[in-house]
């Protein structure tokens, strides 16, 4: 048996020692690194670097409206029943997709294509078809059904008919926000969708073709339970989606006006949230769901899984993907790009993005152009985070280090891990255990410069 497929061990006492806060590592980098001094020059000069590499594309829409309030929700979005707010702020992506057309070679095929939100499926069937076709005259999507189009989408606020349009439109995979089908947590969250909606949904996605259906759920969540979670999860697996995240709910009322709705009396403890985990994550096992890495499971049988053991497997924005070999253009309000060796963030405020698109300019308000160490260390964070392990010797080729001195002080800080048996550490690599799996953002952590730095960042927990 493999590692991946191994049931993940748990040692309550290691993770109390290494329990400590960091980043998720959706970037390297991380985004507070981001600068505010980032020019057009740079930008000029990360497209170019992305024109010659030639790699496929992957394109990411913010799409940030949603109708009503999730009081957990920590997402850069705009809550509003005016629907007629969507059309202008669509237009703006049009022209802003026309400002990056004009610069990029779009000869390129678009492997990968995912709305995120907000709440995407907020908008019209007919707003949907008309993004979709703009999409299409600045960009070479794919036809043949080939490429990985993902939409995320909030069951209890979406019929059948839209579904069926979204499949139309080329989208093959969607993504379901889930978070708990317990009606008193769903009335403490202000978020609700029943487990029949879920099941129309993927009943219809199933029989229309879409070929993966994930769910995000959520713990820590007000008057969850370790009995509640389990009754949550006995409705999942019975639904039988082929991934599932399992999210950490981070409480921050100081950075999110919204999770002051939430009564902090109602939370669980910070123990209760960890035996909370510890089983869910052996009901999913039991069920025959394989652990990917931080929150994600997948069926056996599921392309991330496959990707995963076949090392090519990466982490970004969205959480893994099997599509390690593309570069990343994002639009709307806040999307983070990252191609030409270069990470790129939109502005934050939507009337500062529209009026920059107004202006005929880049919407780019922050960057960060990664010298030859962080490509380093990006690499070596990708290889743990997503594959457990690190080759020396692939280091070498690529980037021409000798791992054993270029690293000197971080392998010697990894060797408390090695004695509590969560990583091997030899003249070959590092191989995470099945003990550190669980720990693998602490792994991490030891490897970013800007976190050893001594850079005072609010971070959530590891587990």
């Amino acid at each position: 048996m493999s590692l991946y497929q191994e049931p993940l061990a748990w040692d309550q006492a290691v993770i109390d020692r290494y329990d400590l806060s960091g980043p998720r590592y959706t970037s390297y980098p991380t985004a507070p690194q981001f600068r505010e001094s980032f020019s057009l020059n740079e930008w000029r000069a990360a497209v170019a670097r992305s024109n010659r590499a030639q790699k496929p594309l992957s394109l990411y829409f913010h799409i940030p409206f949603c109708d009503t309030l999730c009081f957990y929700c920590a997402c850069n979005k705009i809550v509003t029943h005016n629907r007629s707010r969507a059309m202008p702020y669509l237009e703006r992506v049009e022209r802003e997709m026309a400002l990056q057309a004009e610069v990029f070679d779009t000869e390129r095929p678009v492997s990968q294509l995912h709305w995120g939100g907000g709440t995407p499926t907020y908008i019209s069937e007919e707003e949907m078809s008309w993004l979709m076709d703009a999409t299409a005259r600045h960009f070479r999507l794919l036809d043949n059904d080939e490429g990985e189009y993902s939409v995320e989408l909030h069951p209890g606020r979406m019929s059948v008919g839209k579904l069926v349009h979204m499949r139309d439109l080329g989208f093959n995979r969607v993504s379901m926000g889930v978070q708990d089908f317990n009606p008193r947590v769903q009335e403490a969250v202000n978020r609700y969708n029943s487990v029949e909606q879920v099941d129309e949904l993927m009943q219809a996605a199933r029989a229309h073709g879409y070929r993966s259906i994930s769910m995000d759920l959520i713990y820590g969540l007000p008057l969850q339970t370790r009995a509640t979670v389990t009754e949550t999860l006995n409705q999942v697996i019975d639904l039988g989606p082929d991934r599932l995240s399992l999210f950490n709910y981070a409480h921050l009322p100081h950075l999110f006006k919204s999770q002051r709705l939430i009564h902090e009396s109602e939370l669980p403890s910070a123990e209760e949230k960890l035996d909370i985990l510890h089983s869910a994550i052996e009901q999913l096992q039991r069920a025959g769901y394989v652990y990917i890495g931080m929150d994600h499971f997948a069926k056996p049988d599921d392309s991330l899984v496959t990707a995963q053991q076949q090392g090519r497997m990466q982490r970004n924005f969205q959480g893994y993907s099997t599509h390690a070999e593309c570069d990343l253009i994002a639009f709307g309000v806040s999307a983070i790009s990252y191609y030409g060796g270069t990470y790129l963030q939109n502005e934050k405020r939507v009337e500062d993005y529209q009026a920059r698109i107004d202006e005929g300019k880049p919407a780019l308000v922050k960057g960060v152009p990664l010298t030859e160490e962080d490509h380093l260390r990006r690499a070596v964070i990708n290889q743990l985070i997503c594959h457990f392990q690190l080759d020396f010797d692939a280091l070498r080729q690529q980037f021409g280090i000798e791992p054993a001195s270029h690293f000197g002080s971080e392998l010697a800080e990894l060797q408390p891990m090695v004695d509590d048996g969560l990583i091997e550490l030899n003249e070959q690599g590092i191989r995470v255990l099945n003990r550190g799996r669980l720990l693998i953002r602490r792994v991490c952590m030891v490897f970013d410069q800007y976190l050893n730095a001594g850079t005072q960042i609010r971070y959530s927990k590891v587990i």
